[in-house]
């Protein structure tokens, strides 16, 4: 059996973006390697048969004893997420640290003199609590589902309104269980900072919640990014240029993989400059409202006569659910899709919301339940259109020709910011 060079080891690892991020910024070929069980792990360190690897849940404590060299970071930490194999002996690092440490300096968050609340009790728990006690956090408490230990259950946590800084660490949220929040911001009134190590989908339920409160907040991907980078420094024994590397693979790599959805006034031209759009990016096309004429096979106008629009806005709901936690799309979705928030909060969850204006008289009408034209089609845009503003992260003016309106789109697109 040839060698395995390089690669990650975890039970789980469908959700993983380490391959392309590793094949990114070093020049090696780099294997998932999914071990569902601790016994497979366990035989795995045994047989030493790979260059070097990457460790995450639930490992990285169990390959601790394993490894010959722990160095004095991760040994104080207590948890390992990077091994180098040199010649025969095995070498232990714990590069999260430097990777959270990069997140939270990324985004301005200070650990100096704040009170800080770890959602989660894991190995990566000890590395976020190393970094914010090295800040020189004033207090760091935890929090878990049991409250074992000196842990407080969640809904103790909540009752602390002196948490400035929430991290959390566990998986929860995380693809492809997404939508799922273990506390509410909004119950923190001194809360500054939201940082979160799930990186996939970028934006976790918690924070879209902390957005919605204006509260600042930040996914695991950058840390994603920094720790691979700062791994593949052991891998190949050369420094790399981590302050250009990181911002640059992150950014890349975020467009490569978002998803661009497109909300609007029906017949504004979401499905048209989506399709264009799709194909200009290389992304996949998904028009939501054809996606739930096929799941239910039943047409959109048909649909409304026979079970009315509650019925059609569960099916709209539960198809975008599905549909929007995946990644690399296009999702141009009907009129009406912003009046749920949750929805809102499913399409920002894996990229930016791009809504498409255009002047009420040049709307098309035909063959659409709820857009008849005249005095009802205004009423319905001035109660839609603060809608769309709150939910929009960009604006696109579709007031000239499809080329122009695609091309338009995609700048917008390269430009955001918030990827």
């Amino acid at each position: 059996m040839e060698q395995t060079r390089y690669g990650l080891i975890g039970s789980k690892l469908g959700h993983s973006y380490s391959k392309i991020i590793h094949e990114q910024i070093a020049d090696y070929t780099y294997e998932l390697m999914p071990l569902p069980t601790e016994d497979e792990a366990r035989a795995f360190m045994e047989r030493r048969d790979f260059a070097a690897i990457n460790v995450t849940i639930p490992y990285k404590q169990l390959v601790i004893p394993y490894c010959d060299v722990v160095d004095p970071k991760a040994a104080a930490i207590g948890a390992v997420n990077t091994i180098v194999n040199r010649d025969g002996r095995l070498y232990g690092y714990n590069t999260d640290y430097a990777g959270f440490a990069y997140l939270a300096r990324a985004h301005g968050v200070d650990f100096a003199g704040k009170t800080v609340l770890i959602l989660g009790t894991g190995g990566t728990h000890s590395t976020v609590a190393a970094v914010c006690k090295d800040g020189g956090a004033a207090e760091i408490l935890t929090a878990s589902r049991t409250g074992k230990g000196d842990a407080l259950t969640y809904e103790e946590a909540m009752r602390r309104k002196d948490v400035q800084v929430i991290v959390n660490t566990t998986p929860c949220g995380m693809y492809p269980n997404v939508g799922q929040c273990l506390i509410d911001p909004a119950a923190f009134p001194a809360l500054e900072a939201v940082l979160d190590v799930v990186y996939n989908p970028f934006r976790t339920e918690l924070l879209l919640r902390a957005e919605e409160h204006h509260i600042p907040a930040a996914s695991g991907f950058e840390m994603l990014v920094a720790q691979a980078v700062f791994a593949a420094e052991h891998f190949t024994g050369k420094a790399l240029d981590a302050d250009t590397l990181i911002p640059a693979v992150s950014r890349q790599l975020r467009h490569e993989l978002a998803n661009i959805s497109i909300i609007g006034m029906p017949g504004c031209g979401k499905s048209t400059i989506g399709a264009a759009l799709a194909k200009k990016l290389g992304k996949t096309f998904i028009d939501l409202d054809a996606e739930i004429e096929r799941r239910t096979g039943h047409n959109i106008p048909d649909i409304f006569a026979q079970e009315g629009e509650a019925a059609f806005r569960r099916y709209e709901a539960e198809t975008l659910a599905d549909v929007a936690k995946q990644n690399r799309q296009i999702i141009a979705c009907g009129g009406g899709i912003i009046k749920t928030p949750a929805n809102v909060r499913a399409l920002r969850q894996n990229g930016p919301v791009l809504w498409v204006r255009r002047p009420t008289e040049k709307l098309a009408t035909g063959g659409r339940p709820l857009s008849k034209g005249g005095a009802a089609l205004k009423q319905l845009e001035e109660e839609r259109t603060p809608l769309y503003e709150a939910a929009a992260s960009v604006v696109l003016d579709n007031t000239g020709t499809l080329r122009e309106a695609a091309d338009k789109a995609a700048a917008l697109f390269e430009a955001d910011e918030t990827l």
